[in-house]
């Protein structure tokens, strides 16, 4: 949740935690697009308590964001913030990580390189969005290279599953005290997932991965918490299954861009926030491509 203060006040975050587990809260995002109104505080963060400090995993869109969060897992842990795990790429997620030291950051190699490469080609954007809540914001690269496949922080064991498909470089985390599964923006959960930079078939494979874990409940990177370990992985897949189908129907029967936006979403995703805004961006993601995969040239022999 965001509030803004009055007039010739600073704008601040408010941040609402809820606890789901023994020493585990989820603080959510707003199910919409990123806009001023929500302060671009649209992706849900994990906050776990350790003997070190505390534990966050993704970091918010800004600075001041981050700020709130080192804030929080003082007043919620008494610590300050050990480590923060960044699970993709995506700007509502990452900015947030100016607010730590870079060898509290940590991400898997490749994220790092795929940060070093495209992490600030989303700022001019963000600023235009936002404004005056990114006031300062600076993606700090991460100083921690993730390369086991479990960590131990302050007592508290993570398992880090690196996956791909909703990003090139996506993380999964498992606290194995709890069994819950923080899965980032692999899984969305009665909110429409989005796909700007998604490989279908390889999201499938990470989901499958996923339901397979030792897991009792998940946190998605978008909407509720599933007090279950399948309803919102399956929810994803549903979507993504639906999503491929529907556009590829459309690419071979001729429709364009803007009639493929306008198909009919299926009953079933009718309280799915966000879902004509996400299959329309989704056209726009992936129409192209299903274009020339299915509607070859005809001077192209």
């Amino acid at each position: 949740m965001v509030a803004s203060a009055g007039r010739g006040q600073a704008l601040a975050y408010r941040l609402d935690p809820v606890r789901i587990a023994d020493g585990l809260w989820l603080i959510r995002g707003a199910d919409a697009p990123i806009e001023r109104a929500n302060g671009g505080a649209i992706a849900n963060i994990t906050l776990i308590a350790t003997d070190a400090g505390a534990v966050l995993i993704d970091a918010g869109p800004s600075l001041r964001y981050g700020e709130a969060l080192g804030a929080l897992a003082r007043r919620l842990t008494g610590r300050p913030v050990a480590r923060l795990y960044l699970t993709h790429l995506h700007p509502d997620h990452s900015y947030g990580d100016a607010a730590f030291p870079a060898d509290r950051i940590a991400a898997t190699p490749a994220l790092i390189e795929t940060l070093k490469r495209d992490g600030s080609g989303f700022s001019d954007g963000m600023y235009r969005l936002l404004g005056d809540w990114m006031r300062g914001t600076e993606l700090r690269l991460p100083g921690h290279a993730i390369t086991m496949a479990e960590e131990t922080v302050g007592g508290r064991t993570l398992a880090l599953y690196p996956l791909a498909g909703h990003s090139d470089s996506d993380l999964a985390v498992l606290d194995r005290a709890t069994g819950t599964l923080i899965a980032g923006d692999l899984v969305f959960h009665g909110r429409a997932p989005s796909t700007p930079h998604a490989n279908l078939p390889v999201w499938r494979t990470a989901l499958a991965t996923l339901k397979a874990l030792d897991h009792r409940t998940v946190i998605p990177g978008h909407g509720p918490f599933d007090p279950t370990p399948a309803a919102a992985i399956e929810q994803t897949r549903d979507w993504l299954d639906w999503l491929e189908r529907a556009l590829t129907d459309a690419a071979s029967a001729g429709l364009d861009m803007v009639e493929a936006g306008a198909l009919p979403i299926p009953p079933r995703f009718a309280a799915m926030a966000a879902a004509r805004y996400e299959l329309q961006r989704s056209v726009a993601h992936l129409y192209p491509g299903l274009q020339a995969a299915l509607l070859p040239r005809v001077d192209a022999h």
